[in-house]
């Protein structure tokens, strides 16, 4: 097993070697490879590359947003004949919280576009479902998935817990934590790539595997055509099989697949039972790398065939430097006009696959698109030649929009507009526009299917009656996309109206429509990759936040706002009786606390029955302080120690909680910290007097009864709902009664007025007189600063 991270190792493997790939921890076999010898090797041997890739473990949460999902990026490099997904689930601790399912989403080129809750997505938002993996967890699960012929580029792998049941948990308190590690291991087979024209002849050796049957072993030969752009159609024939001397030798039961498989498409399958079979791709993939993989069943047989491909398209240069693959075409005829391209093609094919493929459009007008990065995840892609696209009946308009992997994380989005100031469309007739990855649709009528040989596209139309449609794709796939526009009629004919005018408006946004009202576009990452997602407020759901099903009402919202932000007047009696019981400091800081948590409260609800008088942090930052800091005061005010040691604590106090505070505000120690502190203080003063005195302190036994019992069972049960019974539903309710309580227990437990104390001031025995004048007795001022007493000499 290989241990280290993203390793790379090149071996020479004799032909018939088996490859086992294994998980010794877990013993499960990932992948069984075997290797047979092709004719082309001058060495007789065949370099095999394997890689495996592990992603750190992440901390699972429960679904209530896209935040939650932890997302993992893997690539799988070209020539992948297998991928093997190994999907570890551990337990945090012991902590007993029963069996819970883990669902693992996958998909290829963009993150996957998942919806657990069943919310209804926003207007004109189309996606397509990704393969979901659900995993049963109690202590430690592990499960595998394995895919033969991947596609080759990124691959994307989100898991979380079931739909968050709306607790708020408390930081710091033991829970129910999963981790989450992903491992991909792949079979890298080096294939061979086919440059050249004509027949290429191509013989497999194989060995008897009856000695171990696996569904992981590679009997293929695998190559790679070309296919350049403006290609209309692709074929592929295998000619020529025989599979042996014998009888059956004409039989050779080959199975010829053209392309890769991702979760959204799978190759073109064609069963070869006879002595050779076709495959044809119409609107094959544009720029790129065709995989083409020949199988065989048969066992200890030497399989010989030939392979045939043609293709109609662009024919740039017949000897063209990088040997890219050409089919049978005959001469393209380029001519121009403005910054736009008319590309015409004729159709020409081989006798043995003309009647596989049908004729399309001769003729496709390219329009050049100008890209603009507008800011992070916003892209704006413009026409060179002013955002009025012309469109006709006889030709497709085509125009290019390339996203890169940087911009799969936000949202695609196409406004079609019907510009109808100089021409008036027929009620018949209408714009088809049919947007697609990888490779456009060249022809568009009635019953053509928005849709390319290997990957589905998304369809609009606008005519007299809907001048304008709008598509969304949130997570767009990673390729170069393609516009196609033309005009069609019912008739064969459109009449005079031959070319009409729209406004393609093509763009990349962060969030869907910036998530509405009730939202919030949020940019999250993935170690370097960036995507966007909405975090929705107020009852409000779906991924653009659109989703009303369970959105509170105005008057809920007003109703929760006025129970938060009134809720903290129940600090009024005890500022009164601080203030009564000559307490200034402690008021000063219930004032501080009530003023605060009022409009943090009132800042921080999610609909929009909300006011910000300053920053929402400053608001948060100091209404935490003052909570702690109220709490820290009452009880040290309660431990009856001298002034000079209480008010150094006091600003102790206040300075490592504001610390603590820019530390981690939400975190469980910065509210138990200074509480246990402080009822260490208060219960070493209390033993103290009650050592030194010989009596129980507070003496009283009305004291305890009415005031310090109730006290403490209002902040004991002030304690328990805000720890544990506070909810999304009931938080309203739950949190204004923890303001209510907390703000009742500090009118118990403030300690009664000292004797000697007076209000705005205290002496030791003698109260000051505040309607004294000093009288002037010789040249001095009738004062003794020694006794604090004022007499008259």
């Amino acid at each position: 097993r290989e241990r280290s991270r993203n390793q790379t190792g090149n071996q020479k493997l004799l032909p018939g070697s088996i490859l086992f790939l294994l998980d010794m921890q877990h013993e499960k076999k990932l992948c069984l490879c075997t290797y047979n010898e092709i004719l082309w090797p001058t060495d007789g041997q065949l370099t095999f590359v394997s890689e495996l890739s592990s992603k750190p473990a992440q901390k699972l949460s429960k679904y209530g947003w896209y935040g939650n999902v932890r997302l993992q990026r893997f690539h799988i490099p070209e020539e992948t004949a297998i991928a093997c997904w190994l999907f570890v689930v551990t337990k945090g601790h012991t902590f007993q919280c029963g069996q819970h399912n883990v669902t693992i989403h996958i998909q290829y080129g963009a993150p996957p576009v998942i919806n657990p809750v069943g919310s209804v997505f926003p207007n004109a938002t189309l996606w397509s479902p990704c393969l979901s993996l659900i995993l049963p967890v109690t202590s430690h699960s592990s499960t595998t998935f394995n895919l033969s012929n991947p596609a080759p580029g990124d691959w994307y792998v989100g898991a979380h817990l079931p739909e968050d049941d709306g607790r708020i948990e408390q930081k710091g308190f033991p829970s129910c934590s999963y981790f989450f590690q992903p491992q991909l291991t792949v079979c890298v087979c080096m294939c061979t790539h086919l440059i050249s024209c004509g027949p290429i002849l191509c013989s497999v050796l194989y060995f008897l595997l009856s000695v171990y049957i696996s569904p992981f072993y590679c009997i293929c030969v695998c190559l790679r055509l070309y296919v350049p752009e403006f290609a209309s159609s692709l074929s592929v024939s295998v000619a020529d099989c025989s599979s042996g001397e014998g009888a059956d030798s004409e039989n050779c039961s080959l199975v010829l697949r053209l392309g890769s498989t991702s979760l959204q498409q799978r190759p073109v399958t064609v069963n070869c039972s006879g002595i050779g079979c076709s495959a044809a791709l119409y609107n094959p993939p544009w720029d790129t790398w065709l995989r083409v993989v020949v199988e065989s069943s048969l066992d200890n047989r030497t399989v010989t065939f030939s392979i045939i491909s043609n293709y109609t398209g662009e024919h740039r240069n017949t000897h063209d430097d990088i040997n890219k693959l050409r089919g049978n075409s005959s001469d393209t005829n380029s001519t121009s006009a403005g910054n736009s391209s008319a590309i015409g093609d004729a159709i020409t094919f081989g006798n043995e696959s003309a009647s596989l493929l049908t004729p399309l459009s001769a003729c496709v007008w390219s329009i050049p698109v100008l890209c603009e990065e507008v800011d992070v995840l916003s892209l704006r892609f413009t026409p060179v030649n002013g955002p009025n696209v012309s469109v006709t009946d006889t030709h497709p308009t085509l125009l290019t929009y390339p996203l890169n992997t940087q911009a799969t994380g936000g949202t695609l989005n196409l406004q079609l507009t019907l510009n109808t100031t100089n021409v008036t469309l027929a009620n018949s007739s209408r714009v088809v526009a049919c947007l697609s990855p990888w490779a456009p649709v060249l022809q568009l009528n009635h019953s053509q299917p928005c849709r390319t040989a290997l990957f589905a596209g998304y369809g609009v139309h606008v005519n007299a009656s809907v001048p304008k449609a709008v598509v969304r794709l949130p997570f767009p796939q990673s390729a170069t996309w393609y516009l196609t526009l033309q005009l069609t009629c019912n008739s064969s004919d459109c009449g005079n109206t031959s070319l009409v005018s729209v406004v393609p408006e093509v763009f990349l946004s962060a969030c869907v429509e910036d998530c509405g009202t009730y939202g919030e576009c949020r940019l999250l990452r993935s170690y370097s990759y960036l995507y966007a997602a909405c975090v929705c407020k107020a009852g409000w759901s779906g991924w653009g936040c659109t989703d009303d099903s369970t959105a509170q009402s105005f008057c809920r919202q007003l109703t929760a706002t006025l129970l938060l932000t009134l809720s903290n007047l129940s600090f009024l009696p005890a500022i009164v009786v601080a203030i009564k019981r000559c307490y200034i400091t402690e008021a000063s800081v219930y004032l501080f606390t009530m003023f605060f948590s009022t409009f943090y409260h009132a800042c921080d609800q999610p609909g929009v029955a909300v006011m910000c008088i300053m920053d929402y942090d400053t608001l948060q930052y100091c209404d935490f302080l003052g909570s702690i800091c109220s709490i820290w005061v009452t009880i040290l005010c309660m431990a009856r120690i001298s002034d000079t040691f209480k008010y150094t604590l006091f600003m102790l106090g206040a300075l490592l909680i504001a610390m603590s505070m820019q530390l981690d505000r939400k975190g469980l120690w910065n509210l138990l910290g200074p509480v246990l502190c402080a009822i260490l203080f208060m219960v070493t003063a209390w033993v103290y007097r009650g050592v030194r005195r010989r009596h129980c302190y507070p003496p009283s036994w009305k004291r305890w009864v009415f005031f310090l019992i109730p006290g403490a069972i209002f902040a004991m049960i002030g304690v328990c709902l805000y720890i544990f019974a506070e909810t999304e539903v009931n938080y309203y309710y739950t949190h204004s009664l923890w303001h209510i309580l907390v703000a009742s227990c500090v009118v118990f437990l403030l300690p009664p007025k000292e004797k000697n104390r007076e209000a705005f001031g205290w002496s030791r025995g003698v109260s000051w007189d505040w309607s004294w004048r000093p009288r002037v007795c010789g040249y001095t001022l009738c004062q003794s600063g020694k006794d604090e007493l004022y007499t008259v000499t």
